[in-house]
């Protein structure tokens, strides 16, 4: 290892000692971030009810939300890098609110759109700035912290159909209203780690690291070999991704047309799927730091595809059992993606968060209008059939670099 390497290690370099409070405070705060989310797809059913929108409308309302968090992520992400600004957090909460309380009033589509880009504006500062904290917090256990933090998005993800059946579905679109209190919650929780987070910085500004680390790491181009297995990794996510808007978006609808359940039915089998993939999120972390990234990368993906290709062929209740195994395996690999990024280009803790994380949401926003875009031409149930057979892409995990080698490239 050079003189230089050793003596200066990356930005926000982990504590010896695991900070578990913060860890969960910023999980929590996930949760109440990604639960107001759900929110948006959770009404699909009630908006397109009430305001007769077709599948393609759907869709642009996810990808109105999602892709406003994938282009602002990685540009946070890459700015907050160069100038940390702790309070960036309560503030993208804040736009978070105002977004839910239009959601809530929205008389029309056009006004639909227009709120959802606020709560996505939130998200997309809330997510690489999140994954920061996690990152000061973690210690020497990366990939725990991650899963901690990340498994928090995905418990407020799995809301969505509970959110439907016990708030949406009696309240319709003014029980959205209800999560402008969520959000006040998340806001005042933030605040607090914004000071933790100055805390931390004033830290390192005193030690004398800070600058030194920022010029080291700014300074240093990234390889071929680093861009090439950074696309790869990118273009795994876009396959993850798109199946679990496929998922999340139109598996209720398809539900309800195959199996002639009710909304509230239907929202359990995606709530099932949903939970499950969380507790994929948390154990995906701990397996990572003990066998490997690349192995559970890969693994997850693989082991989803007889699952996921079977489920629109098998009675409601082997689906049923089906999706819970697919969502825990497929999200196992959540977090530990993020980490890999992270490792790949170290120094770059937000910008890479904000790709990785940001790139999920914008694949998830393309993936929810070509996915709406096949079931208005194909139908339904064709449809899901098709977004099966993506985790087969999982099979491009084999040509990312092993963990050891990583960790070389970085010497």
């Amino acid at each position: 290892m050079s003189t230089t390497a050793a003596s200066v290690s990356p930005r926000y370099e982990p504590q010896q000692k695991t900070v578990y409070r913060i860890l969960f405070i910023i999980g929590l705060c996930h949760l109440l971030n990604d639960s107001i989310q759900s929110v948006i797809p959770a009404m699909f059913p009630i908006l397109e009810k009430s305001m007769g929108l077709s599948y393609s409308q759907l869709g642009m309302i996810a990808f109105s939300l999602n892709i406003v968090s994938s282009i602002m992520q990685p540009v946070v992400g890459m700015a907050t890098d160069k100038k940390p600004f702790p309070f960036a957090l309560p503030i993208g909460l804040t736009s978070t609110l105002f977004g839910i309380l239009g959601l809530a009033f929205a008389p029309d589509y056009k006004w639909i759109i227009i709120s959802v880009l606020f709560i996505g504006l939130g998200s997309a500062v809330f997510h690489p700035e999140g994954s920061r904290v996690a990152y000061m917090a973690a210690g020497q256990r990366r990939g725990l912290a991650q899963s901690i933090y990340q498994v928090g998005g995905n418990t407020g993800q799995a809301l969505a159909p509970i959110i439907t059946a016990l708030i949406l579905v009696p309240l319709g679109q003014m029980g959205a209203a209800w999560f402008t209190a969520v959000a006040a919650i998340a806001v005042g929780l933030l605040i607090y780690i914004a000071f933790w987070y100055s805390g931390r910085l004033q830290e390192e500004l005193i030690a004398g690291r800070a600058k030194k680390q920022a010029r080291v790491h700014n300074n240093k181009r990234i390889s071929k070999k680093i861009w090439s297995a950074l696309i790869l990794v990118l273009f795994l996510i876009f396959a993850r991704s798109w199946y679990i808007s496929g998922m999340t978006n139109f598996y209720a609808f398809y539900a309800i047309e195959k199996y002639s359940f009710s909304i509230s039915q239907a929202q359990l089998f995606l709530f099932a799927f949903l939970v499950s993939g969380a507790l994929g999120t948390f154990f995906g972390g701990p397996l990572a730091d003990r066998f490997g990234k690349k192995k559970i990368i890969f693994l997850s993906m693989i082991l989803t595809v007889p699952l996921s290709t079977m489920i629109p062929f098998v009675p409601s209740p082997i689906a049923f059992i089906m999706l819970v195994a697919s969502g825990f395996i497929l999200m196992s690999s959540f977090s530990v993606t993020v980490v890999y990024a992270q490792e790949l280009v170290p120094g770059k803790i937000g910008t890479m968060a904000g790709l990785t994380v940001g790139l999920a949401f914008g694949m998830g926003a393309i993936g929810s209008i070509a996915l709406g875009y096949i079931a208005d031409t194909v139908g339904l149930i064709n449809m899901i059939i098709f977004t099966g057979f993506l985790p087969v892409l999982g099979l491009l995990t084999l040509l990312l670099p092993p963990d050891e080698t990583v960790s070389e490239w970085n010497k």
